[in-house]
């Protein structure tokens, strides 16, 4: 078991949930807000999107990702910022015979550094990298992150001295991030977060969860996480299983059945969880030095 643990709250993702709760953070000021609460309640690490503020709709745009960088930088709340690099891999397949009709509404493809625009400018403690290709749920949408895409964004973001965290959401995936370690894309020690239950990668079960841990490599950093109803399980499995955990409104959002959470109220369920189970939450200036970050800002 783990027993000093970093709590990642993802405060909110790209998906389609802002008409399925009623406090997602969508604007700039309010996904910062969540991150800092997040924190107040005792994670390490906020993991953020951002939203188009008329929309909701996942955004790629620098200028919403820097206002919520500086309000973080801001406040007078320590957390690790941790901002996704993986907007820009949708591709919506076209319907039947037509294949190449890509949907238009589906489809955000870039290359590997216009999805690192963000990085580049504000350079965050840590950055996401997903770690493959990967039928998303049902219908024709895909998640495209090739091999090629995967090593020109990790040289580029060694270059610039930010923390890859490879979100690996599947065997396959875990088997790539192993080989881009070997070829010293990853700076020492490593940082891999195994995703489950997000259709159709890795299930959100322990002998899945337990088969992708025994091939993480030796002196990396892991956290684990599940979505939906899970997720609060997965983190007493991911700290017995020797890793750290993440929670937050981008995975799930209910603290039980029928009860809205709000990312705060989930970093405090977690951080019951493990204290109950006598585990240290880790502060953000004590994973800094076990992960070897280069705080910002």
């Amino acid at each position: 078991m783990n027993f000093e643990v970093a709590i990642t709250c993802a405060v909110t993702g790209a998906g389609d949930t802002v008409d399925k709760h009623p406090a997602i953070p969508v604007t700039p000021k309010q996904i910062a807000e969540a991150a800092i609460e997040a924190a107040k309640a005792g994670a390490t690490v906020a993991h953020c999107h951002v939203r188009d503020p008329e929309t909701g709709k996942g955004s790629r745009d620098v200028a919403l990702y820097r206002e919520v960088v500086e309000r973080i930088r801001e406040a007078d709340t320590d957390v690790i910022i941790n901002l996704t690099a993986g907007m820009g891999g949708d591709l919506e397949i076209g319907p039947g015979e037509n294949p190449m009709e890509f949907g238009q509404d589906g489809t955000d493809l870039v290359g590997p550094l216009e999805r690192l625009a963000h990085i580049e400018e504000l350079l965050p403690e840590i950055c996401t990298v997903d770690c493959g290709s990967l039928n998303f749920g049902d219908g024709n949408s895909i998640y495209v992150s090739t091999p090629d895409m995967m090593r020109t964004g990790l040289k580029r973001i060694q270059e610039l001295g930010v923390k890859p965290e490879l979100e690996i959401f599947d065997t396959g995936n875990l088997w790539f991030a192993n080989v881009v370690n070997q070829e010293g894309l990853l700076d020492s020690p490593p940082l891999f977060q195994l995703c489950t239950g997000i259709p159709y990668g890795a299930p959100a079960d322990v002998a899945t969860l337990m088969a992708m841990v025994n091939q993480v490599p030796a002196g990396a950093n892991w956290s684990a996480f599940a979505i939906g109803r899970m997720q609060l399980p997965f983190v007493a499995q991911a700290a017995l299983l020797g890793g750290n955990c993440r929670v937050g409104l981008e995975d799930n959002l209910y603290l039980e059945k029928g009860v809205y959470a709000s990312n705060g109220s989930l970093v405090e369920r977690a951080r019951e969880i493990l204290e109950r189970m006598g585990a240290k939450i880790m502060t953000p200036e004590r994973c800094r030095e076990k992960w070897q970050l280069t705080k910002r800002g």
